[in-house]
Formats: structure tokens, sequence, C-alpha cells
């Protein structure tokens, strides 16, 4: 006689959290520097308010806030999450107000993140969310992510809940730069991955449209976002791999940037260009340029942190830059002999057989009439940077099962759990 007993269904996985969205901190420098920071020396009593556009989606959300060079406790008094409805605005019915630790006000201690409480919101993939964060105390204004190819508002008084911040309001500043928000994270399930990028002004954005998101790994997140995985841009402008360059090196925040973030299975490096050039120039005038033999260590170096932590690493090319930033106190960026080991680098990466994957940005990007210069449909203009149009076709480019472990591939349903 059969027991009568119910059928034993499998347990839904739990869901985790995965970093959706995530801009670098880097130290704001002095007044001194060849750039200007655009940000201001102290915040007291204002709110930042910024908008950001996610990889993936979920049903709930929390931000990460940055205080990484902050050398003194950065209080936050109030701040909130919404759904973006263009500029400075909120869409209406969708604002959160945010705690952390189940508290409104928290402080980040110097050096430290800032991580909110999960909050109910659900956001689709590819949405635009809007952070405000009030500091009511003086703050000195230490760590920021200079390149944020997007305005942020900074305006007087407590307005984080403000359904749209007026740029002409008295006392209302603008700027491109990113502060405070450094990551915003959804939940997911386990499935979920995502692929970072480390890189320096070409995987930053500069030249990129403003407020467009037209960066190139703008393009692929549009891409891989149906697949369940979200791309986390971890290039810094003036980045370089072996040397402090506008952020620190990328041997020393690897970590930080891309192995701890939430999710991370894969990581592409797209960094060394200013390490090649930057020796000679205003910004290095005394420098020593690197050895091949010291640029492929870095390159080895990062590959095993990422290995160490069950990484994927792809490899990716250096863009040509022949002419590059002329009429700019930088036009002696390019040198043929600096060209001369970018080929060098580039011969490595191909052949060495260092990576799991290899994405020729140099071949796709290349002018085949002048191979040291950027296909002009793809040159922004400065001779250095991608435009919008190279950003689009360097993305569509990449072949995308070489970003995934055949057995970590991503799949159509990853999402049935949670929906």
């Amino acid at each position: 006689m059969a027991l009568n007993t119910p059928p034993v269904h499998a347990a839904a996985p739990a869901p985790a959290w995965l970093a959706s969205w995530t801009a670098s901190p880097q130290a704001v420098w002095d007044a001194g520097f060849l750039f200007p920071s655009n940000v201001p020396a102290v915040l007291h009593g204002h709110t930042v308010r910024q908008v950001a556009r996610i990889s993936v989606g979920g049903p709930r959300v929390r931000i990460v806030l940055s205080n990484a060079y902050g050398k003194v406790p950065l209080h936050v008094g109030a701040a909130t999450v919404a759904l973006a409805d263009g500029a400075s605005a909120i869409r209406p019915g969708s604002l959160r107000t945010l705690t952390f630790a189940g508290q409104p006000a928290a402080t980040a201690a110097p050096g430290a993140p800032l991580v909110s409480d999960p909050v109910d919101l659900s956001v689709p993939d590819l949405a635009r969310l809007t952070v405000s964060v009030h500091l009511p105390q003086s703050s000195p204004v230490s760590t920021f992510h200079w390149d944020g190819r997007e305005t942020a508002w900074i305006a007087p008084g407590e307005q984080t809940r403000a359904a749209r911040i007026d740029a002409a309001q008295a006392g209302v500043q603008t700027t491109t730069a990113r502060l405070l928000l450094s990551a915003i994270e959804v939940e997911a399930t386990p499935a979920a991955q995502a692929v970072a990028i480390l890189g320096d002004s070409i995987t930053d954005g500069a030249s990129a449209s403003l407020g467009m998101d037209a960066r190139w790994p703008d393009f692929l997140a549009a891409r891989l976002a149906p697949q369940g995985v979200a791309v986390l841009n971890a290039g810094i402008s003036g980045g370089r791999l072996l040397s402090d360059g506008m952020g620190e090196k990328a041997l020393a925040r690897f970590g930080r940037d891309v192995l701890d973030q939430p999710g991370v299975r894969a990581v592409i490096v797209l960094i060394g260009i200013n390490d090649i050039s930057w020796p000679g120039t205003a910004f290095a005038p005394r420098a020593p340029r690197p050895t091949l033999e010291e640029l492929t260590n870095g390159y080895a170096r990062l590959v095993a942190q990422a290995r160490r932590r069950g990484v994927r690493v792809i490899g990716a090319t250096l863009t040509p830059f022949a002419g590059a930033l002329p009429g700019t106190p930088l036009d002696d960026y390019y040198q043929p002999e600096k060209d001369a080991l970018r080929q060098q680098l580039n011969a490595w990466i191909r052949a060495s057989g260092s990576f799991d994957a290899v994405l020729d940005f140099d071949a796709w990007a290349r002018d085949p009439a002048h191979p040291q210069r950027l296909l002009p449909a793809y040159d922004s203009g400065d001779h250095l940077h991608p435009g919008d149009a190279g950003n689009r076709a360097l993305a569509e480019k990449i072949d995308l099962s070489l970003l995934f472990d055949r057995d970590q591939s991503p799949s159509p349903a990853y999402r049935a759990v949670l929906r």
C-alpha cells in the first residue's frame, strides 16, 4: 500500500545582492592640478542630488556612499532614492526614504563606505534612479568621481524629498562630478552576475555625450541586461595600471572597485595607455616610461588577484592614439616610441595566453588606412577617446560568450524565482 505523501518541491534560492551600477571613488585633488576638480571644498547643510542608470533591475535596492579618502567622519542627515523623471525631477509615487541600520541619519567613518538598508522599490532593467543626500554639518569634500558624465545638483538646505531641484534657485550649483555615491545594488537571484570593467578615461566615458548613457560600458549594459548581467564601470579618467594618476593605481584599487563588488564573475581590463603616455607630459614631466616587462608584470598581478577570487579575466588591447589631444597642454601625449610600446603590449595581450579571452579593441577601432589612428567615424575629435558612435561600435563588436565561463553562462530564466 503506497503512502500518500505530498510531493517535495525544491526550495527557491534565497535572493542575493548584485551591484548594478558603480562609480569608482577618487581623492579630490588640490587647486594646483592641471584640471579643476569641479566640486566645492566644503559642503555644509547642502543636499546633493544625482542620477545614475543601473544595469539590472530588481524588487529592492540599496545604495553605497563612500568616504574612502576622507580624513574626518562624514555625517549624513537624510537620504532618499526614487525613479528619475528627467533632469533633477523624481517620478511621482516612487520616492523612498533610506535608512542606515534602521536610522535616518548615519556617519561614514574616514576611509570607509556607508551602506543603506534595503528599500522596497521595484526598478526595471536600465532604470535611471535619483539619489539625494543631505549633509547637515560642515563636510570637507575629499572623495568624488571626477568624470560622472551626468549633471548633479548641490542645493542649500534639506531637499532630499523635493520633487525637483531648480538649477536657477539661489544657491544651487551643478557639477558633472559624482559626490558620495559609489554604488547602487539590487536584490537578485544567486544566478545573476556582473561584469566589471577596469579602465581609464576611455572606459570612464571622456567625450561621451553628457547625460546620454553613451559610454561603451553603457552600450554593453544594454546588451547584457536582458540576460540578467550587470555591467559595472570601474573606469577612472587619468587612471593608470602601475602608478597613481587621477586616482589610485589599478593594482591598488582592483579589490575595492572590482573584486569586492557583489556578483562580479568577470572583469574586462582595458588600462595602460596613461602609463605609456603620461611620462614626459605636463602630467609627469620627469617620470620614466615603464618597460614592457613592468606592464606585463602588472597585468599578471591583476590576473592573479582575480583568479584567487574565481573571477574570469578578459584582456582588451589598447586603442590607437596618434595625434592625441591637439592644441592642449598634453599635445605631446602621443610620440612614435610610445606607440611602439603600445603595440608591443597589444601583441602580448593577444598572444601570451594570460587571459581567459581577449577583446581586440585596437583592431576594431583603428583606421585601416592609418592604423596608428582611430577610425574617423569613431573619433570624438581629440584622437584619443571614441565618441558616442565609436563607443556603441566597440560594445556591439564584443562576442558576449567570451565574457562567461561555459558553466556560468546566464540563463534566460534566471529571474523566474524573483518574479
